[in-house]
């Protein structure tokens, strides 16, 4: 079993005065049910239901009252009421808009029941003008798991604590191995499961096919006419390759979409919580404030499915740094999962800076809020002096603190612009990117 992050977040939602029902979002198959299950065992009493089931559908399509629907879930779960806590989870909710409505009552009625509800496409209730209630429930996200949970779910618990504890020196080589590993296995827990028990890198193909072929058949649930469903087939088909580029609606992958419908299904995606386009940012300053205008670059949900379908595994084992594969695209996504993957805010979102000055092309790959500094990120192996594009922006940024992302170990240099500013550049190790914040506040 894995120990999931968000674990703490609902045991904090638990004892909060303010609790709200718990809408939790996420792709199919991160792990949502697995850690609400476990969740529930520090219950006293715990109802499950999951409306994919025809009987517990039909609890919401018959009661209309809360109180009797409540009486209902407790006799249809053989559980009687008793003292104590419980939790009710709702589980696919996104198929019964009746219990999407129902989630204001269990608020303002049923206090005493402490209610998650999880779904893999829920955005599509609200395009149908089916609304969570407004102020009623909150929200968190479940994403894939990082490379902390990576850690603790192959059983290196000791190598997880020393990069919590920023401690990880002494034993580099060993943890860069790992992060290695994280690189080509990814996040999903089936895969992390089955490396785990395995310890076969390239063994994995049917956790990943199965996986793929499970977001493949969502696309009529995701689709609202025939055009819309090729071209989500489209980029489930061929998008995976793109994983970490720059990318053009228009005729994506050489096809014959146009821009608007293009953008539209990737969009569409995009609220599956599959995908994320990521737009530049022009500015050193919060906020900050996405050029839309601009071509994003495609982030996938895991690297390692993204690793599996553009058949760089085997590279990516056998080069010597993560960024000497694939033109160093593996390495570029990996950080972007990395810089996401802890956060349990649905509105998180990665951006990257451009140069917005004409003739410009300095692009740095990423831009991070840290402590109000709007701090660039690079996942370079170069010398100071190739990193053009950073000292660019450091020339406009009004702090003095840059990350570069490398395989060595962790340092801090002085660097001085061609333009005479200087600033320090932290030479991050790949697997403190999860801990990023941590590291800036103990060294800058």
């Amino acid at each position: 079993m894995i120990q999931r992050s968000l674990l703490a977040y609902l045991r904090e939602w638990k004892r909060s005065n303010t609790r709200k029902p718990l809408v939790l979002r996420g792709a199919r198959q991160v792990g949502k049910s697995t850690l609400i299950n476990e969740f529930g065992k520090e219950y006293d009493v715990y109802l499950k239901l999951n409306l994919d089931e025809t009987d517990d559908y039909e609890l919401f399509e018959r009661y209309f009252r809360i109180d009797e629907l409540i009486d209902a879930i407790y006799l249809h779960c053989k559980q009687k009421k008793e003292g104590g806590t419980t939790l009710l989870f709702i589980d696919e909710i996104q198929n019964s808009p009746r219990a999407v409505a129902m989630l204001r009552y269990f608020y303002e009625q049923a206090p005493h029941l402490h209610v998650v509800a999880a779904g893999s496409l829920l955005e599509s209730l609200i395009d149908k003008t089916i609304s969570f209630p407004v102020g009623r429930v909150q929200y968190v996200a479940m994403r894939p798991c990082s490379f902390l949970e990576f850690l603790d779910g192959i059983g290196e618990s000791f190598d997880k604590e020393s990069v919590e504890n920023l401690q990880a020196d002494k034993i580099h080589e060993r943890v860069m191995r790992h992060f290695k590993n994280y690189c080509i296995v990814g996040g999903m827990p089936e895969a992390v499961a089955g490396y785990a028990e395995s310890k076969d890198i390239l063994a994995l193909d049917e956790v990943y096919d199965t996986l793929i072929a499970s977001y493949s058949d969502d696309v009529e649930k995701y689709a609202a006419n025939a055009t819309m469903t090729q071209a989500l087939r489209f980029i489930l088909q061929n998008g995976w390759t793109y994983g970490g580029s720059t990318i053009s609606f228009e005729r994506f992958a050489n096809s014959a979409y146009r821009s608007r419908e293009m953008g539209e299904a990737f969009r569409t995606i995009e609220k599956a919580m599959l995908l994320e386009l990521v737009y530049p940012v022009t500015s050193s300053l919060l906020p900050l404030q996405p050029a839309f205008t601009r071509r994003p670059k495609l982030i996938w949900l895991d690297t390692g499915l993204v690793n599996y379908i553009a058949g760089v595994r085997s590279e990516l084992f056998n080069s010597l740094t993560i960024q000497d594969a694939w033109r160093g695209k593996s390495a570029e996504h990996i950080v972007a999962q990395e810089l996401l993957a802890c956060s349990q805010k649905v509105t998180a979102h990665r951006y990257f800076w451009v140069n917005a000055q004409k003739g410009s092309d300095a692009e740095v790959d990423f831009v991070i809020d840290i402590n109000g500094m709007v701090v660039p990120v690079e996942v370079k192996s170069g010398i100071n002096t190739h990193l053009r594009s950073l000292h660019s922006y450091m020339d406009m940024a009004p702090h003095d603190v840059a990350v570069r992302v490398w395989s060595n170990l962790l340092s801090v240099d002085e660097v001085t612009t061609p333009k005479g500013k200087r600033f320090r550049l932290v030479n991050l190790p790949f697997y403190y990117v999860g801990v990023i914040e941590k590291v800036l506040t103990s060294l800058v």
